[in-house]
């Protein structure tokens, strides 16, 4: 598994982006109300961007050398989720920055709460993107160290 990459968050921002700002431009278009997403959604996205530098902590004591052995299977799930943690992350931190943008460029000036829930959803994704990168950093092998070893001759 590749490490993620900064292309790939970038653009997972912009297709969240383009979802929040055109979802809540068709809600409000059909005579919905702004869709505001509430302030317990930013609070859960940092705890679960916790919860996974805390999964990934013991592998990267192991890996360091200085914890004890860990299974390779938990180590690649937790990689995996840490994966996942910063892909929808980003994917969340565009989506909020869409809709905050939305609520900023409407005629109608809104109510100050509701951009500030919106602007707090997209730092609870970015702090979960920055999370899971770390996780990802957490899981990742050092280097293989071949200058011990005698080149192989013919």
């Amino acid at each position: 598994m590749t490490r993620t990459h900064a292309p790939v968050l970038v653009a997972f921002a912009a297709v969240g982006l383009v979802l929040g700002y055109l979802g809540d431009l068709a809600i409000v278009s059909a005579g919905g109300n702004a869709l505001v997403p509430p302030i317990s959604l930013a609070i859960t996205l940092v705890g679960v961007g916790a919860v996974v530098v805390a999964l990934a902590w013991p592998i990267r004591r192991s890996v360091k050398g200085t914890g004890r052995r860990v299974d390779p299977f938990h180590a690649m799930r937790v990689a995996v989720l840490a994966k996942a943690c910063s892909l929808s992350g980003a994917l969340v931190a565009g989506f909020g920055i869409g809709i905050t943008i939305f609520l900023l460029t409407r005629t109608v000036v809104p109510q100050a709460g509701t951009v500030w829930l919106a602007a707090a959803t997209a730092i609870g994704a970015a702090l979960l993107l920055v999370a899971g990168l770390v996780a990802e950093h957490f899981c990742t092998l050092p280097p293989d160290d071949h200058e011990d070893e005698e080149p192989a001759h013919a």
